[in-house]
């Protein structure tokens, strides 16, 4: 064992992981710091996780409150103030009458799924099971959630997984409409913007279209904003540019500042199917993660931090298109907001680990696709540096 391993105890981990590069042990703002000294500009964002970056004073304030109140946790079977208030909010701020809290995406899109179906057999629809997802998405490494995810690769080694699932294209309405006809689809599950998928929005014609398809055909109509809720497109929600509202909506990644929450919103008319004993989960609104959550919430929903999150984005958009017309290897940039995609001639992750070795964070989405995924808090400066780290890498 080599003695960085053993540091780390990285041995210990079980192997699912290819963790690069060095071991980070300090945070500041959109920067993280090795235990060398060296700092890295991080356009990552914990995949799209530390929107508010790293040491925020407000999330910050609210765990330390929490950790002083010496309740932690007490599971779903009792209440406190922080689930409760987190949901009021949240409720304030988006389409939903309810709010279920878990404990990760994968989880919110399992109980997406399942709530779908408890619904569908609340109206009479016992056959109403199947679920329409979309060719490059990704919901998930869960049983179900991973039935849902267009990647065979992942899928192989957990071969049967749950039955139902049918794939159709983004874009194409009339594939759409013949799944939806044979009565059986209880939910139709797609991310506005398919991060995953290699940075691809989906245009908002076709979020319409899917919400009058679904009206037509008795379905339920789920939004997976995992990755791209909470301000990463510019708006609170990115199905609001659409203007369209689901049924109901996964949340995650940015939920509670850094701390792992997920949570499923959803309207009335799909609550009302839900009953006690139907769903639960042990870790769900704990008034710690809940206390982080609502803290994140109220700062990246302040209209002003939203409008400079769009002020920047036309930034990132002008300073990204002069990249691709001016660097041959750049063969397309799309995204919205701050989360952005430019597919590169050859292995994205080659222009990933370059970039690590001039210290800026990237990912990938894709096997050519590299994702751009910078806190919301950045500012002009750290955008303007790692889109020219980015240029001179490729």
């Amino acid at each position: 064992m080599t003695a960085a391993a053993m540091s780390t105890g990285s041995s210990a981990l079980l192997g699912v992981y290819r963790p690069a590069g060095p071991v980070f042990v300090a945070g500041e703002g959109c920067w993280l710091v090795s235990e060398e000294g060296d700092r890295f500009l991080d356009f990552t964002s914990g995949i799209a996780v530390n929107a508010l970056g790293y040491g925020d004073a407000a999330v910050a304030d609210a765990i330390r409150a929490a950790l002083d109140s010496g309740v932690i946790h007490t599971s779903n079977l009792f209440r406190t103030r922080p689930a409760g208030e987190l949901a009021e909010w949240l409720v304030e701020h988006s389409f939903a009458d309810r709010v279920f809290f878990c404990n990760s995406g994968a989880e919110a899109t399992e109980g997406a799924l399942k709530f779908a179906r408890r619904w569908a057999r609340a109206e009479g629809h016992d056959d109403r099971t199947d679920v329409v997802a979309f060719r490059g998405s990704f919901h998930g490494r869960t049983m179900g959630a991973l039935a849902a995810t267009d990647r065979p690769a992942y899928q192989a080694p957990f071969l049967p997984l749950m039955p139902g699932v049918h794939f159709a294209t983004a874009g194409d309405v009339d594939g759409v409409k013949a799944l939806l006809a044979g009565g059986r689809v209880a939910a139709v599950i797609i991310e506005p913007v398919q991060v995953e998928g290699g940075v691809l929005p989906v245009p908002p014609a076709f979020l319409r279209a899917l919400r009058a398809m679904c009206d037509e055909a008795g379905a339920l109509l789920v939004f997976d904003e995992v990755q791209v809720g909470l301000g990463r497109t510019g708006t609170l929600w990115a199905h609001e540019q659409a203007r369209v509202t689901p049924d109901l909506m996964t949340v995650a990644k940015p939920l509670a500042g850094g701390l792992p929450m997920g949570a499923v919103l959803l309207t009335e008319r799909v609550a009302a199917a839900l009953q006690p004993g139907d769903h639960g989960t042990t870790f769900g609104g704990g008034p710690l993660v809940a206390s982080a959550a609502l803290a994140a919430c109220k700062k990246i929903g302040d209209p002003g931090f939203m409008a400079e999150v769009r002020r920047k984005s036309h930034e990132m958009a002008n300073s990204l298109g002069a990249l691709a017309l001016s660097n041959p290897r750049v063969r397309d940039v799309r995204g919205a907001g701050m989360v952005w995609g430019v597919e590169v001639e050859g292995p994205a992750a080659d222009v990933v680990a370059r970039a690590l070795e001039a210290g800026l964070l990237l990912c990938t989405a894709g096997s050519n696709v590299v994702r751009i995924l910078p806190p919301l808090v950045a500012s002009d400066d750290e955008l303007r540096r790692g889109i020219d780290i980015l240029d001179e890498v490729l």
